[in-house]
């Protein structure tokens, strides 16, 4: 597929809830999008549900393995000819405090939530200077709003700072950064 076929987004955590949600819309507006995530079956069933095999490439994969993260990006343009958009969405809640929750359960949530994100700005930013693109950051409102107790808010504070400070450091390139902070959201099922 040609390089002007339409813009190229790249979507972490694009199996399910806000991701497939977000790979819809792409794909509805001219997109060509891949889509990763750590379900291969879930991809799966995103793919029949789009119906748009020649425009959706999905990738399973982990957000926090960088190997991984920096394949995805290098499939994307491969398979699509360039990078316009990454969504670093990935990312979950544990719904526990620090006084009362599993420090196992919090280092996967800390690890995909904020090192996810920059693992991805990392891999994309490359391909995101050449195509003058745009970075978009899924923080939360659990980021700006203190809960007590909350390790995930932290989390999310720190995509909210990761979002600031890669503005700062891209902008002179031309390469957008948005974040976006969405409230409770129900992403089961």
């Amino acid at each position: 597929m040609g390089e002007d076929a339409g813009p190229v987004a790249l979507v972490t955590g694009g199996a399910s809830g806000i991701g497939a949600a977000i790979v819809g819309r792409l794909l509805d507006r001219g997109y060509r999008v891949t889509a990763t995530g750590r379900s291969a079956e879930r991809l799966g069933r995103l793919a029949e549900a789009t119906g748009a095999e020649d425009r959706l490439l999905t990738l399973p994969g982990d957000a926090t393995d960088h190997e991984a993260v920096a394949e995805a990006v290098k499939m994307t343009e491969h398979a699509f000819g360039r990078l316009d958009h990454v969504v670093a969405n990935a990312g979950y809640a544990t719904h526990d405090t620090v006084a009362s929750g599993d420090p196992e359960e919090w280092r996967g949530m800390v690890l995909t939530n904020v090192l996810g994100p920059a693992l991805l700005v990392n891999a994309a930013l490359p391909a995101l200077r050449r195509s003058r693109g745009r970075i978009v950051l899924m923080g939360s409102v659990a980021g700006t709003k203190n809960v007590a107790g909350s390790l995930y808010g932290a989390t999310k504070a720190a995509v909210r700072v990761l979002a600031e400070n890669t503005r700062m450091l891209v902008t002179r390139d031309g390469v957008g950064v948005t974040l976006v902070a969405p409230g409770r959201v129900d992403t089961s099922g």
